[in-house]
């Protein structure tokens, strides 16, 4: 089958998980949820993680149970040094490039944290868009709504026609429930789960060598 839309996840899908970044902004979740909401300690942990899991994100939860202002959440727990986490990757540079279909971000971030990592990386200009938890109106990953968002967005009708990369099984999951090829990144999860399985998002052409259709590979490459 081709494929004409290709998402991307963010956090610990395009950058390893291994290089701390997405552990100080978890970090940064929990000194916000202490300093910020004034919370004891030791529920913290208990409660970010049962936000995360009913709402999909540690914030939907604080807007719903503490009214959490969304942007000063959002300033707060991202306000870290990218450049001390992240580098220019030229190997991820040349294989996205190299992709002949569309390309987009679909995180539950939010639109600035998405292009200071893309722009750290040095691959912010190849994608089409951002589909962030703002343009989604915090409806996010895995709630159904996400996806049909992120279709519309695209310009794509069939979801058949798309291959979502996240490192997390139940974002991927529901991806898979309404039609998406699904490619799990990272260690999170065995193989099986989904549809592919990579050790790292510089994996896809040893993985998924139909994603080119025998198109030339090098013909846009650029640095």
């Amino acid at each position: 089958m081709s494929f004409s839309t290709l998402f991307f996840d963010l956090d610990a899908t395009l950058y390893p998980s291994s290089n701390g970044l997405w552990d100080q902004i978890r970090l940064r979740i929990y000194q916000f949820m202490r300093g910020e909401l004034g919370l004891a300690e030791d529920i913290i942990p208990a409660t970010r993680d049962r936000y995360w899991t009913t709402y999909g994100t540690t914030l939907e939860g604080l807007r719903i149970h503490h009214q959490v202002d969304p942007d000063d959440y959002l300033a707060y727990v991202h306000d870290l040094p990218l450049d001390q986490y992240l580098e220019h990757d030229q190997a991820l540079r040349d294989l996205l490039i190299s992709l002949p279909q569309d390309l987009w971000i679909f995180t539950n971030a939010d639109r600035r944290h998405a292009d200071g990592v893309l722009n750290e990386l040095g691959i912010a200009d190849l994608f089409t868009g951002i589909v962030d938890l703002i343009s989604m109106d915090f409806v996010v990953k895995p709630n159904p709504k996400a996806y049909q968002i992120a279709l519309a967005r695209a310009g794509e009708v069939d979801p058949k026609n798309c291959v979502l990369f996240d490192d997390l099984l139940v974002n991927l999951n529901g991806a898979k429930k309404i039609g998406f090829t699904t490619a799990l990144v990272g260690e999170n999860g065995i193989p099986g789960q989904a549809d592919y399985h990579l050790p790292t998002i510089h994996a896809i052409r040893e993985n998924m060598p139909h994603l080119w259709n025998g198109k030339d590979e090098d013909h846009n490459l650029e640095s």
